[in-house]
């Protein structure tokens, strides 16, 4: 099953929701002078063109960042999507619009110093090329081609005890739900002060459900759950909203989050767009 290819939807609006969080939580962490490592599960290809084929036939960038970047000039466009703007705007510099979008790695690429390390997963033959190509010259990335959530076990805890771990799955196959939330179950017991990010698409709401119970079961405190919603939940096949699972998030994400949530909803959303913010399990 790798059929998945995300560059038919960067920079779409589970991106922006995925990605903005994923660049406060990075910069939070470079924060400190002490290096950090960065684990990415699932990474994809790094770099995605927004004028290649794929990305042009969904066309699902022009509902999420390029709405984002177009209401730049709002008077209410909030401070804490700010670094994440800026960073997709630093790629693009050389032209007049939006050209390149990052995936995680390429997000993390902007933002982590010498002294941080980087591991990156990812299983596509075609997307282990270009992100074999993107990391060429990125000192202290390790890329492979190999299971991504054992990769995470075998990760933690990093030396120097300070990490972040991105888990996003395509979720082709229905066990990754249940298979995710276990594999950070099984790596906070080896590493509980770690920032775990999971991210899920709102398909079938019993599978979100079930997540929220196996981490309710579990020994995992202090996770934040985010989700944003541009329809209504449905029966009929397809992403109508997206999430995540944050364990150990900074102090102050939960706060960004309140800002960030409104404004995308009045950006990017429609009558039924909708948003929950909450924490599931108290630190």
């Amino acid at each position: 099953m790798l059929s998945y290819r995300h560059a038919f939807h960067a920079g779409n609006f589970a991106d922006v929701l995925k990605h903005s969080v994923l660049t406060l939580v990075l910069e939070y962490m470079v924060r400190k002078e002490k290096g950090f490592t960065y684990i990415d599960s699932h990474s994809g290809a790094g770099m995605y063109s927004l004028k290649d084929e794929y990305a042009q036939k969904t066309a699902e960038y022009k509902g999420g960042i390029a709405k984002i970047i177009a209401a730049l000039t709002d008077e209410n466009f909030p401070e804490a999507l700010t670094p994440y703007v800026e960073l997709i705007q630093r790629l693009n510099t050389e032209n007049s619009e939006l050209e390149i979008y990052p995936g995680s790695p390429g997000v993390a690429k902007q933002l982590m110093r010498r002294q941080d390390s980087t591991h990156l997963f990812e299983l596509h033959p075609t997307d282990i090329q270009h992100l074999t190509e993107f990391c060429t010259r990125w000192k202290k990335s390790h890329v492979k081609q190999s299971d991504g959530y054992q990769g995470v076990l075998g990760l933690v805890p990093p030396p120097s005890r300070r990490g972040v771990v991105l888990i996003d799955p395509p979720y082709e196959l229905k066990e990754d739900y249940a298979k995710a939330v276990k594999t950070i179950v099984k790596a906070y017991k080896k590493f509980n002060s770690g920032t775990y990010i999971l991210w899920y698409p709102v398909v079938t709401r019993e599978r979100i459900h079930a997540m929220e119970k196996d981490f309710t079961r579990s020994e995992v405190k202090n996770l934040l759950q985010v989700e944003f919603c541009l329809q209504a939940d449905s029966d009929e096949y397809g992403m109508t909203g997206t999430g995540l699972f944050i364990v150990n998030p900074p102090w102050q994400l939960k706060k960004q989050l309140e800002e960030i949530l409104p404004f995308m909803k009045a950006t990017l959303g429609q009558a039924e767009t909708s948003f929950t913010l909450a924490q599931l399990i108290a630190e």
